[in-house]
């Protein structure tokens, strides 16, 4: 019997970071970034699972401490230049490690708004999708990917599924109007640094949801590859995008058993089963 692969880490790490002078604001504006982490590391410490020789391992409850360290050293940094900074100290720190992976999922606070003015201490919590970035550095490489999952959406009407493939388990009947919704999950591959990594997020959601909401969908992957090519077009510093989403079906409520006609407006939802449409756009 042989080792095949290994590593290990800690999870849920749940850390908020709140950067209490921000150059350019006055006293008492606060800005706040709370992250749940994932860090993982890999490297010589295979006697650990093998022989029940701890020498080369660190504690997971380092980790999590220099989790924090790296917080606190870093108030003001997104998300994505928080998991590679953290990835950094685990590979600067241990000598046995050859590899680092770590995942940030945010949770995002909005600046509270009342009365039309801004609250410099107070915010309120974005109940749309949960972004996330991802650092995966070894001792002579770097990769890091963002993205967002469970961003829901949907449009009622300028959404088809027709001319597909009939035979005899074929049950479902072709539309030219149907409702389309989703709860996506992306992830975008970066090859150069954009100047903010947040205004790019916002760019490529906004980029996307504007083709999905002005155009006409033949289908779920039809958009969802119009979506891709056009986030690709807005952010140059992506080198590719892979979006995975499922088809929040709308099912058509029968009134006729009440006398009533249903003229596309009453719906049941339902999520299982569903559709699973997922592809990867990227820069020929």
């Amino acid at each position: 019997m042989t080792l095949v692969r290994k590593t290990y880490g800690k999870g849920r790490v749940r850390v908020l970071r709140v950067q209490r002078q921000v150059p350019g604001r006055p006293d008492g504006w606060h800005e706040v970034r709370e992250a749940t982490v994932k860090a993982m590391v890999t490297g010589d410490f295979a006697d650990t699972f093998t022989h029940a020789d701890n020498a080369k391992s660190i504690c997971t409850d380092t980790i999590k401490n220099i989790v924090n360290v790296v917080a606190a050293e870093h108030l003001d940094w997104s998300n994505e230049a928080f998991c590679t900074a953290i990835a950094r100290r685990l590979l600067h720190q241990y000598p046995m490690l050859d590899g680092a992976n770590v995942t940030s999922q945010e949770t995002v606070w909005r600046r509270l708004v009342t009365a039309g003015q801004p609250q410099p201490h107070a915010f309120t919590l974005d109940g749309n999708g949960t972004p996330f970035a991802r650092a995966t550095m070894t001792r002579s490489s770097l990769l890091t990917e963002s993205g967002i999952t469970g961003f829901t959406f949907m449009k009622s009407t300028g959404s088809g599924w027709a001319n597909f493939v009939k035979e005899p388990f074929t049950t479902l009947k072709e539309t030219d109007d149907r409702i389309a919704a989703t709860a996506m999950d992306a992830s975008w591959r970066w090859h150069s640094v954009p100047p903010d990594y947040e205004a790019a997020r916002a760019r490529i959601l906004d980029t996307m949801l504007s083709v999905f909401g002005s155009t006409y969908s033949k289908s779920i992957q039809d958009s969802l590859y119009r979506m891709g090519k056009a986030a690709l077009k807005a952010v140059p510093e992506i080198e590719e995008i892979t979006l995975a989403c499922p088809n929040k079906h709308y099912l058509l409520v029968n009134l006729e058993p009440f006398g009533m006609d249903n003229h596309n407006q009453v719906f049941t939802a339902t999520d299982e089963p569903h559709g699973q449409i997922e592809c990867t756009i990227g820069r020929n």
